[in-house]
């Protein structure tokens, strides 16, 4: 496994990481195929395991701390995010200090744990003054609950006034961006948040990183039953009805003959394309078996040369999203 400082931070993740969406909500996958993914990630040196309160309303954050459990917990990096509405009571939700402050505490319990590693704003809140999330997380790092914390899919401006707002009152800093970035979704990544991150010592977390899937050539020949498309979320029949089409499937058929002459996988080849990224402190995958995970792993090994690289993006410009 390959390490990598979490943007100018001391501490070290895995550049290859498990998230604990999708697969880790409840009824999705079965109990012990769960464990057996996680184990299997540690044994292979995974230390950085990213979750949310969201993600099955708590339930991936349960299972993942009755796994981790068994672990020395300084050998863990967990994170976890805030924001997503938890119940219908209109303070549950957000990123005010109240719904903050509550749920680190119940994220904790269900974890099992003292403290998580990073915390993550995961969204903007529009009603919420940056002054006051900012000041909440900087109170949470004070508490030693929080190490670190950071924001997910947060525009690059308001990366830049949250930074700019806790230089001046010398609070801690957001030390970690979580955009989604792979092959087909980099533009807005690679041109405008990565020159905001990296001049501030900002790491990026990304999250789909073989855009559920798609990369892997798993839906070169349609839609399979098993496909994450063929999920009832919101986010999946987004990305399917964007994808899905003659055109992106060429492309990333196109992508075979490369991975072959290399003696790689697309999802090889595709991750290795993401950790290309000097910006990018790890790739956050969320395999349903071990056998892939390893394949993932095995990624952090690959150096693609100049003229691979000029290769894949003669296949992909014009194909990317400024989302």
């Amino acid at each position: 496994m390959q390490y990598r400082y979490l943007g100018n931070t001391g501490i070290q993740i895995s550049a290859v990481s498990i998230g604990g969406w999708i697969n880790y909500m409840e009824g999705v996958t079965d109990p012990e195929v769960e464990r057996g993914v996680i184990e299997s990630a540690y044994e292979q040196g995974v230390n950085f395991f990213d979750l949310a309160d969201g993600y099955g309303n708590g339930y991936a954050e349960t299972v993942f701390g009755e796994v981790l459990k068994q672990y020395p917990r300084h050998t863990l990096v967990v994170s976890t995010k805030v924001w997503v509405p938890m119940s219908d009571d209109v303070n549950d939700r957000g990123l005010s200090r109240k719904h903050i402050f509550e749920s680190i505490d119940k994220s904790l319990a269900r974890l099992g744990m003292d403290y998580v590693d990073i915390y993550f704003c995961h969204r903007p809140d529009e009603h919420t003054p940056l002054l006051e999330t900012a000041r909440a997380m900087n109170d949470l790092i004070t508490q030693g609950k929080v190490m670190y914390w950071g924001t997910s899919q947060w525009p690059e401006t308001k990366v830049v006034e949250v930074y700019d707002i806790c230089m001046r009152h010398g609070w801690n800093l957001p030390m970690v961006e979580q955009p989604v970035y792979n092959l087909l979704i980099r533009d807005r990544i690679e041109n405008r948040l990565l020159p905001v991150t990296e001049s501030r010592g900002i790491g990026l977390v990304v999250w789909s990183p073989l855009a559920s899937g798609f990369l892997t050539g798993k839906y070169d020949n349609g839609m399979p039953d098993d496909g994450r498309f063929s999920m009832d979320i919101d986010y999946m029949s987004a990305v399917q009805s964007q994808w899905m089409n003659d055109k992106s499937v060429e492309r990333v058929k196109a992508l075979k003959p490369i991975a072959d002459k290399l003696g790689l996988t697309r999802a090889q080849l595709s991750l290795a394309w993401v950790l290309r990224q000097s910006g990018v402190s790890s790739a956050i995958t969320s395999a349903r078996n071990p056998n892939h995970l390893e394949e993932n792993i095995k990624a952090t090994e690959i150096i693609l040369t100049d003229d691979i690289l000029a290769q894949i993006d003669e296949i992909f410009v014009g194909d990317s999203h400024s989302r």
